[in-house]
C-alpha cells in the first residue's frame, strides 16, 4: 500500500504525539469541573481557571511563534513546550485550593503556547498547499481521539481510583508524547529567517487579508468559551434528577461523545474543505455554533437532549479548529507562518479569556440562559465577519 506524499513521518508524528497529549490532559479536563465542586470553589473559578489559562497561553503562543520564525529553531521551541504540558497534572494532584489548580493550568498550557505554532508551522511546510486541509485534519483527528480515550479511562477509573492518583497517572501519556514528537518531527530545511524585523513591524508585515481574518476570528471566539464549562454546566442542572454522582457521569459521557463527533468530523471537513473551499466550510461551522448556543436555551433538561447539543459543539470545533488553521496556512507565507500561527492562537486564546470569564460569572450572578443568549448574539456576530473579511478568498483547486 503507497501512503498519500502528505502522510509524511512529521504529520504522523505530530498526530500520534498529539494523541497521547490531549490522553494525559483530557483525562484531567473531564474530571476537572467535579474535583473543583469537591475543593468546594466557587462556580466562576472555573471559568477564571480556564480563560486565564487560555489568555496567558494565547500571549505565549505570538511570541513564540515570532522567535522560532527568528531563529529557525521550531522543533527546539515544540519540544520545550511539551514538557510543560507533560508535567501540569502533577500540580493537579497535589492541589488544595482552587488557586493551585489554576498555577498548575497556567503552567500546562503555556507550555502548549510554546509548542504549538512551531507544530503547526513545520506541518505546513511539510506538505503542499493543497494537502493542508487534510493533513491539519488528520492532525486534529489524532488529537482528538486521545480526547475521547483520555475521558474514557477516567469514567472507568473514577469509581475504583481516587481523582488526584488519576492526576498522577496522567503524567505518563505526556511524556510518551514528548518523546513521539522527539522521535518524528522533522523540519523541512530549518533556518533563521532573513532579515528578522521587530515583532510589531512583523505583524505589520502580515497580509491586510490576514489581519481582517483574524478580526473575524476574534470576535467568534469571544462566544467560544471553554467546554469544561458546559460539563459543569450538565452537573449542576442534572444533579437534582440524578444525583452528583451519576450527573458527574454524565457530564463526561456527554463530553466524551462531544470528542468521537469532533475526531470522525475533523478530515472530513478538512477533505471537505481542501475540495469545495475551507472558507465556506467554516462558515457552515461558526453557523453551527450559533445554533447550538440557541438550543442550549430551549432544550429540556436531559440527557439526550443534551447530547445532541454536545455532538453538534464537536462538529462546530473541528471546524474551527481543522478549517482556521488550513485557512491560516493558506493566507501566510513559507517564511512567517510561526508569526502566523502564532497571532492566530493569540487572537482565539484572547477569546477563550474573555467568553470563559465573562460566561463563568454571568451564570455566577445572572443566570444559564443570559449566558448562552450572548454567546448567540456574539457568534452570530463573528459569523458575519468572517463572511465579508473572507470574500476575496478563492476556494482551494483540488489536487490532481
Amino acid at each position: 500500500m503507497k501512503w498519500p506524499p502528505w502522510l509524511n513521518r512529521t504529520v504522523v508524528g505530530a498526530g500520534v504525539a498529539s494523541f497521547f497529549g490531549d490522553l494525559g490532559y483530557e483525562t484531567v479536563t473531564v474530571l476537572l469541573p467535579s474535583f473543583l465542586i469537591i475543593l468546594g470553589a466557587p462556580v466562576y473559578a472555573l471559568g477564571v481557571i480556564e480563560g486565564l489559562s487560555d489568555g496567558a497561553s494565547s500571549f505565549v503562543k505570538l511570541f513564540s511563534g515570532y522567535f522560532a520564525d527568528k531563529l529557525g529553531k521550531r522543533r527546539g521551541f515544540a519540544l520545550a513546550g511539551s514538557v510543560a504540558t507533560a508535567i501540569f497534572p502533577a500540580f493537579l494532584a497535589v492541589a488544595s485550593s482552587w488557586l493551585v489548580v489554576l498555577a498548575g493550568r497556567f503552567i500546562g498550557w503555556v507550555g502548549k503556547g510554546i509548542r504549538s505554532p512551531s507544530r503547526d508551522a513545520i506541518i505546513s511546510n511539510s506538505v503542499g498547499k493543497n494537502d493542508l486541509g487534510k493533513a491539519f485534519g488528520f492532525h486534529r483527528a489524532g488529537d482528538t481521539l486521545g480526547a475521547i480515550a483520555g475521558p474514557a479511562i477516567a469514567l472507568v477509573l473514577v469509581s475504583s481510583v481516587a481523582i488526584r492518583n488519576i492526576f498522577w497517572l496522567a503524567v505518563i501519556p505526556g511524556f510518551l508524547a514528548l518523546v513521539t514528537l522527539w522521535l518524528f518531527l522533522r523540519e523541512k530545511n530549518p533556518s533563521p529567517a532573513k532579515r528578522p524585523r521587530p515583532l510589531i513591524a512583523s505583524l505589520r508585515g502580515l497580509s491586510s487579508r490576514f489581519r481582517a481574518f483574524l478580526g473575524a476570528v476574534l470576535v467568534f471566539g469571544i462566544a467560544d468559551f471553554s467546554q469544561t464549562l458546559l460539563i459543569a454546566f450538565v452537573i449542576v442542572t442534572l444533579t437534582p434528577s440524578l444525583g452528583f454522582t451519576a450527573a458527574t457521569a454524565a457530564g463526561a459521557g456527554l463530553y466524551l461523545f462531544r470528542n468521537v463527533v469532533y475526531a470522525a468530523t475533523s478530515y472530513p471537513l478538512g477533505w471537505m474543505g481542501d475540495r469545495i473551499g475551507r472558507r465556506l466550510m467554516l462558515i457552515m461551522g461558526y453557523s453551527v455554533a450559533v445554533v447550538t448556543f440557541v438550543g442550549f436555551i430551549l432544550a429540556p433538561v436531559n440527557i439526550v437532549a443534551y447530547g445532541l447539543l454536545f455532538g453538534m459543539c464537536g462538529l462546530f470545533i473541528a471546524a474551527e479548529d481543522t478549517l482556521e488553521s488550513a485557512l491560516a496556512g493558506e493566507m501566510v507565507g513559507e517564511e512567517s507562518r510561526g508569526l502566523g500561527f502564532g497571532a492566530l492562537a493569540t487572537v482565539n486564546g484572547v477569546g477563550d479569556l474573555v467568553s470563559s470569564v465573562m460566561i463563568g460569572f454571568i451564570w455566577t450572578f445572572i443566570g444559564y440562559s443570559a449566558g448562552f443568549i450572548i454567546a448567540a448574539v456574539i457568534a452570530a456576530a463573528g459569523t458575519i465577519l468572517l463572511v465579508w473579511t473572507t470574500r476575496t478568498v478563492k476556494p482551494a483547486q483540488p489536487a490532481s
